[in-house]
């Protein structure tokens, strides 16, 4: 072979080299350019927020782009809105209410401020005083102080407390009262025949009205529907209840022992009699006469004095 074909294959080896050098070098671009546009892509595209070490007691709101923290239990608490100060009648059970929610693995006690006194804890007493006792509800969740026979020596502030650490409270107060009953113008009143007897009776400090007052004459109950007629009573409830018994045309068979009982108060009795005249030894109030006022006694020894002088 000559020279000149030496020369014409050596330049087109050089050729064919030259050429797959630049085919690898364009595609060798190309991979770093779309290596680097998917970098670039993902340096740009946003990052998507999750929440992190999400609770099991979370919710997460998409709709909001925000973590509710919206615990599911969150411990023991006092639902106060069946807790409260509670008014009671002595010797008629009381119960102080205790509502408490989530309450888990703790105990409910009761403790008296007076002398800090605990009284129950869970469902057991932990007094001598066997008229108290835990009563529980699991419907409702509700502990209740139970105080049988109460007294006016009862009264005070009683706490529910909740065995966490450290401990919480919640204060009540009870308060015992004994209503009183009285007839007005008693122990004694003096009728003259065919006069209206009006027999008032007020019964104060109740917690809530009586749901009856009954009325008995010589301890038999009075009977409005008799033949007798004229006889009504009339009846106004409220903090402080009053019943009017009223007994038209008076005469002497309507004399006796007249008892007015409220169905929550003690009882109390008048004794009422009936004239045939004037009566010149008490004072007249349109024909009712009324003895056993203080001021009424002393205007009777009075007069007595003055005409035994004479």
């Amino acid at each position: 072979m000559n020279a000149s074909g030496l020369n014409m294959k050596a330049m087109l080896l050089v050729a064919i080299y030259f050429n797959l050098g630049i085919s690898n070098s364009l595609h060798s671009g190309e991979s770093q350019q779309h290596t680097s546009s998917s970098a670039e892509q993902q340096q740009q595209a946003p990052a998507v927020e999750r929440p992190v070490d999400m609770a099991e007691n979370e919710i997460y709101d998409s709709d909001e782009g925000n973590l509710l923290r919206t615990p599911l239990d969150r411990g023991p608490y006092f639902d106060l809105s069946a807790s409260k100060n509670i008014t009671a009648l002595v010797g008629k059970t009381a119960y102080l209410n205790c509502r408490v929610r989530n309450l888990g693995n703790k105990t409910v006690s009761w403790v008296r401020h007076r002398d800090i006194h605990l009284l129950t804890v869970g469902r057991f007493t932990y007094t001598s005083d066997q008229r108290f006792q835990s009563v529980h509800n699991p419907q409702t969740d509700d502990w209740s102080l139970q105080i049988r026979y109460p007294q006016k020596r009862d009264t005070g502030i009683y706490e529910c407390q909740i065995s966490t650490t450290p401990p919480v409270g919640h204060a009540m107060y009870l308060s015992v009262v004994e209503p009183v009953t009285v007839v007005v113008g008693g122990p004694d009143i003096y009728i003259n025949t065919g006069s209206t007897v009006n027999l008032t009776c007020v019964v104060r400090n109740s917690p809530e009205p009586p749901s009856t007052i009954t009325w008995t004459h010589n301890n038999q109950e009075i009977n409005y529907d008799s033949p007798r007629g004229g006889v009504s009573v009339i009846t106004e409830k409220g903090e402080t209840t009053t019943s009017y018994l009223l007994i038209q045309r008076a005469k002497g068979a309507d004399s006796g022992k007249y008892v007015c009982s409220p169905s929550n108060a003690n009882s109390y009795f008048i004794n009422v009699h009936i004239l045939n005249g004037e009566h010149p030894e008490a004072m007249q109030h349109g024909g009712q006469l009324r003895i056993g006022d203080p001021l009424h006694v002393f205007v009777f020894v009075i007069i007595t004095l003055l005409l035994g002088n004479r």
